[in-house]
């Protein structure tokens, strides 16, 4: 193998296909010309040749336009399902954002409920304590 094959691709699928259908229809007609037949019966092959080769392309393109058919509804099902289990997932974020958020009102309104509440009592326990200390410098007074 020398150096420059690796650089050279191969080229395959449908052009190398092509070829090779068009190639045989070429040789073959070369092949029933080239024959010693009459005129007549070289025209009749040439013509069966050419009809099983269009019952062939009709079938190859029915079964690649099946092919094709059922490839794009597989995708479309496919990207329904994508689409939905999105959508699914967006809806579960944002429910359990909306939940979150309200806990946390809730946790704070809570604290703050708490926070007044020690803050009236010590309030209420340093005007105790001012009145008691003020009764007493007066008693002393």
């Amino acid at each position: 193998m020398n150096k420059a094959e690796p650089e050279i691709p191969v080229e395959s699928g449908s052009p190398f296909l092509k070829g090779i259908v068009i190639g045989s229809l070429l040789g073959a007609a070369a092949a029933l010309l080239f024959a010693p037949k009459p005129g007549r019966e070289v025209r009749g092959a040439l013509s069966d040749k050419f009809s099983a080769a269009t019952d062939k392309t009709k079938e190859v393109a029915g079964i690649v336009t099946d092919t094709a058919i059922s490839i794009a509804t597989a995708a479309q099902e496919k990207a329904a399902d994508l689409a939905g289990n999105v959508s699914a997932k967006a809806s579960d974020i944002f429910t359990a954002v909306s939940d979150s958020k309200q806990q946390i009102a809730a946790t704070l309104s809570d604290s703050g409920t708490a926070i007044a509440e020690t803050v009236s009592d010590a309030a209420d326990d340093v005007a105790s304590i001012v009145k008691d200390a003020s009764k007493e410098a007066a008693d002393q007074a």
